[in-house]
């Protein structure tokens, strides 16, 4: 079986880019940049993952919420970086 694992919310990227880059003290605006080649077709209004079958089958429901999951992405990638530094740093000494 295949599952879905979803909050049944639905966020923009740029909110995402808000609070990725407010966790770390920065403006995405400096940062990010948009390409309309890019964007969604128009007719694609909402997108919002539904994990009903999930919860019947697996009893899972979502806990984390959005701000708090992109705060622990961010600070997983910074982690990875502080470790790069420090394997560059020592010259890649295990």
């Amino acid at each position: 079986d295949d599952f879905v694992f979803a909050t049944n919310e639905t966020h923009t990227v740029r909110e995402f880019c808000e609070v990725a880059f407010g966790h770390v003290d920065l403006d995405w605006k400096e940062f990010v940049k948009h390409d309309p080649r890019y964007e969604r077709p128009a007719e694609v209004d909402i997108l919002i993952g539904n994990a009903a079958k999930a919860k019947k089958i697996l009893g899972w429901e979502a806990k984390t919420r959005f701000n708090e999951l992109v705060r622990l992405m961010v600070d997983a990638d910074m982690a990875l970086l502080e470790r790069k530094t420090v394997r560059e740093h020592l010259g890649d000494q295990p």
